[in-house]
């Protein structure tokens, strides 16, 4: 790595009056240096190289102003850089202004590292701190209003907004908000699950309709006609399949009849969220009353017949147990209340780390498999073509 002196001069270049030509060079090194867990790590102790770094996101040259971005994204990356950025930089209240601005040219950059930064609890948590920008209604407000308004920015798709709403959702204040009955919030979100255009928009989407179900307290009002998030979890994971009428007759009215084209989740990661989202409404006694009376078993018995992933056919299993089994005895109707002895809890802990590896092998057997057979197709394909110039297939 660079010696104190080399650092010094390195600094030197990266200010204002440099020759662009002169401060493009030292960013375009720098970048490389980020790029590796190593020169992060060196970087971590030279708050001063990544404040005029920073500084730079406002130099006149695009070219320059891009690779600091770029540099900020490998940071932002590294957990043990997020106080370094957060606190000895100060990056959050100018991240936030510029984001606002609807003109503003790198704000997917400022997108994907806000998202990077808000991974970990800790630094959502001091995000969340930042006066004017989240703690206020105004804050949170402006950013679902950004998500949901498309074209916001004519210089930028947003749709990291996604991860980074789903980030700060691991907090009580930032669900609260969103899951306030007096405002019209989550109910904004709902249609982005079958967002096509960016598989990060709807991920990000519905990983915060997953966080906001863990507060089990919101879970008749989500089910609700006040929200009514149901038909928008289970149309991702519905089929063409044809149902029964009476199957039909009982589920919500946005999943009967569905047309012969119609296409499920393509992405396995959002497939098992939304699945692990429906799993967590079945938690409370009228969460599982509501997903039986809406005939949510049909829909996952297709899905499971249909699913090729074993994680996701694992979590769609446990969502079938849940509606197909008994009710819990009295007084454990809240299975998130449910205290578990700690011996219980560990072979519980056991037996999830033998299934998640029996699963890895089941799924790994599959993709050998898909290839193999991708591989037969290929040659059987080459064989063919060899054939037919040869002339023998007439």
């Amino acid at each position: 790595m660079l010696s104190d002196s080399e650092v010094a001069e390195l600094l030197s270049f990266l200010t204002p009056s440099t020759r662009p030509d002169v401060k493009g060079q030292a960013t375009e090194y720098i970048l490389g240096l980020s790029g590796n867990r190593d020169g992060c790590r060196f970087l971590h102790s030279k708050p001063d190289l990544i404040a005029a770094l920073f500084a730079l996101t406002s130099d006149p040259s695009i070219a320059i102003v891009k690779d600091c971005y770029h540099i900020f994204i490998n940071l932002s990356a590294d957990e043990t850089l997020h106080q370094v950025l957060v606190k000895d930089v100060k990056v959050l209240p100018v991240l936030f202004k510029n984001l606002l601005d609807p003109e503003y040219p790198f704000s997917d950059q400022i997108c994907t590292i806000l998202s990077n930064l808000t991974r970990h609890e800790k630094t959502c948590k001091t995000l969340f701190k930042v006066r004017p920008v989240l703690q206020e209604d105004v804050g949170m407000a402006q950013l679902v209003q950004i998500f949901c308004t498309e074209g916001y920015n004519k210089n930028a798709k947003l749709h990291y907004l996604g991860p980074l709403l789903s980030n700060l959702t691991q907090l009580p204040e930032a669900r609260n908000y969103l899951m306030d009955k007096d405002r019209c919030v989550v109910q904004r979100l709902l249609p982005f699950t079958q967002y096509q255009s960016s598989v990060v928009r709807r991920g990000g989407v519905i990983g915060t309709l997953r966080n906001c179900c863990f507060d089990h307290a919101h879970h008749e009002w989500l089910l609700s006609d006040a929200v009514d998030i149901l038909p928008f979890l289970l149309l991702p994971l519905a089929g063409p399949e044809e149902l029964t009428e009476e199957e039909n007759e009982g589920l919500p009215v946005d999943l009967q009849y569905l047309p012969e084209d119609k296409k499920r989740e393509e992405d396995p990661d959002i497939r098992k969220m939304l699945l692990e989202t429906l799993l967590l409404l079945t938690a409370t006694k009228a969460g599982r009353q509501t997903l039986k009376e809406k005939n949510v078993y049909p829909i996952m018995r297709e899905f499971h017949r249909w699913e090729k992933d074993a994680h996701v056919t694992a979590a769609c299993e446990k969502l079938v147990q849940v509606l197909i089994g008994d009710e819990p005895e009295e007084g454990m109707e809240n299975l998130m209340e449910v205290e578990i002895p700690q011996d219980v809890e560990e072979k519980l802990k056991e037996a999830y780390a033998k299934e998640q590896e029996e699963l890895e092998k089941e799924e790994e057997k599959r993709k050998q498999a898909e290839e193999e057979d991708e591989k037969k197709k290929k040659s059987d394909s080459e064989q063919t073509d060899r054939e037919q110039e040869s002339g023998l297939i007439k």
